[in-house]
């Protein structure tokens, strides 16, 4: 079995952000991601308000750096996937498909995953016309109408990325206003490839193979709309971003969760003895890619400070 000072499961900015302080401050440390290093922000083209960014960055950009400057202090890295863990103990363990670990401290920086709309074609035409990822998607509907569903922050911001590729980008809330910025509103508003359909909901999503019609409810007046495709392609683009949700089901018996699933924890991240929590998996107002890194900072002085004490 290995041993480490401190195990950090997710390899977001959160994890990688904790994983820098550990590591720097001579702890042992490793960091397990199931799918890519990133999390979510490595998904966005733009990103302007991270400190020292002047714009025209990637989250992917920023991300490779946290990575590399772990990685410089001593970090190791290993992609599996957490199946099981036991806390009962002063050494915590964690266990994967191909190992176990052992650590004096864990922090669970899991990320969240985008939220789905819950309609009849969602599943059936995801990667299929139907994407939760601008960057990842947005050039595959070159001169195409895409649809935003969201009114938040990352909703008009990809929305307006979007219009590098679409023909028109259509932003869809279910309620009057939007809840992001008002520089963010701004900028879409004065963006003349945007148009609103406010107080509106998909209702359904429809195709032959792609996503070629879509049907959009009115909430207020109960009126139903059929959208399709003024292209040459037959096909319409629908991105979502209507919120998160957070990768804390395995944990979910072991420690309290809030009524959306996110984990409570005070300002110290402690979720128990040795156990912290950082990132977008925290019950929190605010979640960017600057409050994840905040978070696995404290959540990693946190443990090492726990460490110095109990070991």
């Amino acid at each position: 079995m290995k041993s480490y000072d401190i195990i950090i499961v997710g390899g977001g900015s959160a994890g990688l952000t904790a994983a820098i302080y550990t590591s720097r401050a001579k702890l042992k440390t490793l960091v397990l991601e199931k799918a890519t290093f990133g999390g979510q922000i490595s998904n966005t083209m733009d990103v302007e308000n991270y400190p020292g960014s002047l714009g025209n960055e990637s989250g992917q950009a920023i991300i490779d750096r946290m990575y590399e400057q772990a990685k410089k202090f001593g970090t190791e890295f290993i992609s599996q996937e957490v199946i099981d863990f036991d806390f009962s103990n002063k050494l915590k363990l964690i266990k994967t498909k191909e190992e176990t670990f052992e650590a004096k401290a864990v922090i669970l920086a899991l990320g969240a995953n985008p939220r789905k709309l819950g309609v009849k074609g969602e599943d059936e035409f995801a990667s299929k016309g139907v994407s939760y990822c601008a960057t990842c998607d947005g050039p595959f509907f070159k001169d195409i109408e895409i649809f935003v569903v969201g009114g938040g922050d990352t909703a008009l911001q990809e929305a307006i990325f979007l219009t590098k590729y679409a023909s028109k980008v259509t932003v869809i809330h279910r309620r009057d206003e939007f809840r992001a910025s008002k520089i963010l509103q701004e900028r879409a508003k004065n963006n003349e490839k945007i148009e609103f359909k406010m107080s509106c909901v998909i209702d359904e999503i429809k195709g032959d193979g792609l996503v070629n019609e879509i049907v959009i409810k009115d909430l207020k007046t109960g009126n139903t709309e059929q959208i399709k495709p003024q292209n040459e392609f037959n096909i319409l683009g629908v991105f979502v971003f209507t919120g998160n949700v957070p990768n804390t089901g395995l944990f979910a018996k072991e420690f309290k969760l809030d009524s959306n699933g996110y984990f409570v924890a005070g300002e110290d991240m402690k979720l128990a003895q040795g156990v912290y929590v950082a990132g977008d998996c925290r019950q929190k107002r605010f979640r960017q890619v600057v409050t994840a890194a905040s978070d696995g900072a404290i959540a990693a002085l946190e443990a090492g400070a726990y460490i110095d004490e109990s070991f």
